[in-house]
């Protein structure tokens, strides 16, 4: 029998690598999406997968969740803000924590029972066991807390797996790491931090692994109620080495005007590293080969 999967944020970076995996691997895939942000990551395989546009009725998404009847939610929607205004405070509560509450509540009324969740590095400001970098990690860690209920109260069965800086061939989304080559064809001169921040990066391929790595260790450990985990490279770099192995292997040179804007407020000079490592799960795409398969 084929398992199946719901996946939220599926039509994102990650969630649509992980689409496309599970597919490959035999899975049946249904993904919640909004139609405001299209379908672009998923041309290739939309009519492969179930949809359901989520337009905020619980209702609907519980009639959704019965219907599925999946294994296993991977929850990656979120709304990722790093310097968030003012109008952008009930986008982060209502993507990051009130469409969270609603799946648990979908969760709680079906027989989908496990999830594995998105968490975040920023949740670690200064390595320490809380301390967020923004309000965006503030809001994943209130989600962490609601999602205690349903563990403790509902027999949802959870893994948070927080995530570091990630990248990929397929990324679109306006990252330094995804946009060298361009900056180098075009000659444009990038007005960068100092930087002396210390950064983990972790390849699309090996963080869709994680995930579904993730959901087998549930599913294979009964007695597993909620843990958390990192998805590090386990490798860290300055932003300044990134810039030469990418030289190095490109055989391009970037034009960078290191200090010509400042660290960011709260900018995460070292990455958390006081974390436990998902079990049986190992990054194997070292960065070298990651810009490699990007610049090929």
């Amino acid at each position: 029998m084929k398992k199946k999967a719901i996946i939220t944020g599926g039509t994102g970076f990650v969630g649509s690598n992980l689409s496309r995996e599970l597919l490959k691997r035999g899975w049946e895939v249904s993904i919640i999406s909004k139609k405001e942000f299209g379908y672009r990551n998923i041309e290739d395989i939309r009519d492969k997968v179930n949809i359901l546009e989520y337009d905020g009725d619980i209702f609907k998404l519980i009639d959704f969740f019965k219907a599925q009847n999946a294994d296993v939610v991977f929850h990656l929607a979120s709304a990722i803000i790093d310097e968030h205004n003012i109008t952008d405070v009930d986008i982060l509560m209502d993507s990051n924590i009130k469409f969270g509450a609603q799946v648990l509540e979908a969760m709680k009324e079906s027989d989908t029972k496990l999830i594995v969740n998105t968490g975040t590095s920023w949740q670690h400001y200064n390595n320490e066991e809380y301390n967020p970098v923004c309000l965006y990690a503030a809001t994943k860690e209130s989600f962490e807390k609601i999602m205690e209920y349903y563990i403790q109260g509902e027999d949802v069965r959870a893994i948070t797996l927080k995530l570091f800086d990630n990248y990929g061939e397929s990324d679109t989304r306006p990252k330094l790491i995804n946009l060298l080559n361009e900056f180098s064809k075009n000659e444009t001169v990038l007005d960068l931090s100092p930087g002396e921040q210390v950064i983990d990066l972790v390849h699309v391929d090996d963080v869709v692994d994680a995930f579904i790595k993730a959901y087998e260790y549930l599913a294979e450990n009964s007695k597993v109620k909620y843990e958390k985990y990192a998805v590090s490279s386990g490798r860290v770099i300055k932003l300044k080495e990134l810039i030469s192995i990418y030289e190095n292997i490109t055989g391009n040179k970037l034009s960078v005007n290191w200090g010509g804007r400042a660290y960011r407020k709260r900018e995460v000079m070292n990455p958390w590293r006081d974390f436990k490592k998902l079990p049986n799960w190992e990054c194997t795409i070292s960065i070298e080969e990651g810009l490699r398969r990007m610049h090929g």
